[in-house]
């Protein structure tokens, strides 16, 4: 097919650049039709576009109304779900929710809480508590025999009678499955304080006493 598009021709579509037009990235569904309307117009009638040709420019023209479509319901279904997701993580505020966590704070007073994640299968569940020197503090027995998230919670007390300065310990569980031991998921509880909106890729983030700013994706379980 013969290029005989003149910039009259451009220019009566609208199409024509103009000096205070911003250049685009793309063209839109109306420029489109309005290039193929074009073509049509300003064919070589000694050799004019072919049917299967012209079909398969509709086919492309389509595709790409469909695609368009397809963004734009994407694009409310997703508005809809964040603001589900948005109410029902504001009903977390001033909740318990437990986190996957190597550090829990220990405050001056209260204590450190949590769970360990214990596969089906672990027993012998141990969960070491270690100062950030890597110490060993105290460990925790922790009740393997029903497995899932099982709670523990640390007062502070030491061996010798004493009570720990609060602050951070790193938190480190250990079981033993089919005669090896393994590592485990240590869950820290702690306080929802806010809900923000809009963080890595448009995601909810929580702000949780003693664990900073949490994706609410990492969030396993809410707290009794």
């Amino acid at each position: 097919m013969a290029n005989n598009i003149d910039s009259n021709a451009l220019s009566q579509l609208g199409l024509a650049a103009k000096p205070s037009d911003k250049p685009r990235d793309r063209l839109g569904q109306e420029d489109f039709m309005r290039l193929m309307i074009t073509q049509l117009r300003n064919q070589d009638p000694f050799a004019p576009m072919e049917s299967g040709e012209f079909l398969g420019q509709l086919a492309q023209f389509g595709t790409v109304s469909g695609i368009e479509d397809m963004r734009k319901s994407f694009e409310s279904l997703a508005g809809t779900i964040a603001g589900n997701q948005t109410l029902q993580a504001a009903g977390l505020v001033d909740r318990q929710v437990l986190v996957p966590a190597r550090e829990g704070w220990l405050p001056p007073e209260g204590s450190l809480a949590g769970a360990v994640d214990i596969p089906q299968g672990v027993n012998g569940v141990t969960l070491g508590v270690y100062d950030l020197s890597g110490r060993l503090v105290t460990s925790l027995p922790v009740d393997s025999a029903a497995g899932g998230q099982v709670p523990f919670r640390w007062d502070g007390q030491l061996s010798n009678g004493g009570r720990a300065d609060p602050g951070f310990y790193e938190l480190r569980a250990t079981g033993t499955q089919a005669g090896s031991a393994v590592a485990l998921d240590a869950l820290v509880s702690g306080r929802v304080e806010s809900v923000a909106l809009g963080g890595r890729q448009g995601s909810l983030s929580l702000t949780v006493t003693g664990l900073g700013v949490v994706d609410f994706s990492r969030v396993r379980g809410i707290a009794n």
